[in-house]
């Protein structure tokens, strides 16, 4: 793939020109970031193996070897940072996205959509964000200005989606207080919560940053179109995905960890006992981030997890603008642990409940391999989440319960 890359005059100064630190660059510089892009594009965020492979060889030798193109160096084998089994399966990933056009494809709707990129080393890169090892991102795509990534303090404030009105009353308070005197206010741009703190930075003034789950270019949820594009104009909306690329659950996942690396602090304002936010907490505690909790009524569902985090995983209690500016400094030492099998919610996420599916189209949409996806797929049958039928597999619909 990369020799067919390398020879594409058009692509190299195209992707060259979406570089944040200047289109100046030349040669070895431009492959290394296509190399890089064409990386971003065969894997899933987070894919720790493309990040080690990354990381160990440079971005061009990285991508041949993620191809095919060349065989895995001596070095490799047997390494305590990739073993033999790992680079298998994470080749057996890639495979099914190994399309040189794909690449050319995300260039050219990172160009349309006004989108720069970011890559280690830029002056704009968040180093703290290289605390994820080898889960870091290769890149990111931003849309705005790209220089919030590294304005301090940022504060990441999150929470539930249907957040009550309590709820988004502290997120205002919190985010708008914070925001005016300085700080970056850091989100998902989800509903509730997050786009309470993100209006609330914008109406005191200051700067926020909304990191997507899909590509930046895609407005999700729709209904935030208008506010993205606010947080746009005056600050940045930030995804390590391509553009194009459809936001998922596993990709809401990979995103979180985005949001608590970067962040100085992570505080967490109404969340549910399974909300996704818990997710943002156990990423901000594992990097040793502080990791505040907002308290509510004990009668509250919507503060369930929040309580949680107080209990269980010894977050601090914050209840105004001055305890969350006491979070710097301090260390948490939060483990949250994922009780449910990543692989298995991205396969989840990629079957539909209406449309059969092969096997092989599911490891494309997915990111994993065909024989990965056909065995979580007979556990899944199992457990009575898909079908089997002649033409593919469905995933069951459930009925809501009756009381």
């Amino acid at each position: 793939m990369i020799d067919r890359l390398r020879h594409d005059e058009g692509l190299l100064s195209a992707v060259a020109s979406l570089l944040c630190s200047g289109p100046h660059v030349h040669g070895d510089r431009r492959l290394d970031v296509l190399a890089r892009v064409a990386m971003n594009v065969l894997a899933e965020p987070g894919d720790g193996v493309a990040g080690a492979l990354v990381r160990q060889l440079g971005a061009v030798e990285a991508l041949r070897v993620a191809v095919g193109d060349a065989p895995t160096p001596a070095r490799m084998r047997g390494s305590s940072r990739i073993d033999d089994t790992a680079l298998a399966e994470g080749l057996a990933r890639w495979c099914p996205r190994t399309d040189p056009r794909r690449v050319s494809d995300a260039v050219r709707s990172a160009r349309d959509a006004d989108a720069q990129l970011v890559i280690p080393g830029d002056p704009q890169w968040p180093a703290q964000i290289d605390d994820l090892g080898a889960h870091a991102p290769l890149l990111l795509w931003v849309r705005g200005d790209v220089g919030m990534l590294t304005v301090a303090p940022r504060v990441a404030i999150v929470g539930a989606r249907a957040a009550s009105a309590y709820g988004e009353h502290v997120a205002a308070e919190f985010a708008g207080d914070l925001a005016a005197t300085g700080s970056v206010i850091v989100s998902g741009g989800a509903y509730g919560i997050d786009g309470t703190a993100h209006r609330a930075a914008l109406s005191a003034g200051g700067a926020t940053v909304a990191f997507l789950a899909g590509g930046v270019d895609r407005a999700y949820p729709r209904g935030h179109r208008d506010l993205l594009e606010r947080i746009r104009s005056t600050g940045a909306v930030v995804s390590e995905v391509p553009c194009g690329t459809a936001p998922t659950k596993w990709r809401f996942l990979a995103r979180n960890r985005l949001i608590a690396a970067t962040s100085d602090a992570t505080v967490v304002i109404e969340a549910g006992r399974r909300s996704g936010s818990l997710n943002t907490a156990g990423h901000a505690a594992a990097l040793g981030r502080p990791l505040g909790a907002v308290p509510g009524p004990v009668t509250s569902a919507s503060s369930e997890g929040c309580h949680r985090l107080l209990r269980e995983y010894d977050a601090r209690c914050v209840t105004s603008v001055a305890e969350i500016r006491e979070l710097w400094g301090d260390e948490a030492d939060v483990r949250v642990q994922q009780r449910v099998d990543p692989d298995e919610t991205r396969l989840l996420d990629a079957l539909s409940s209406r449309v059969t599916l092969s096997a092989a189209e599911l490891a494309r949409r997915c990111g994993l391999a065909v024989d990965r996806v056909s065995s979580l797929l007979g556990i899944l049958e199992l457990g009575g989440e898909v079908e089997r039928s002649e033409r593919g597999w469905i995933r069951r619909r459930r009925h809501a319960s009756r009381s």
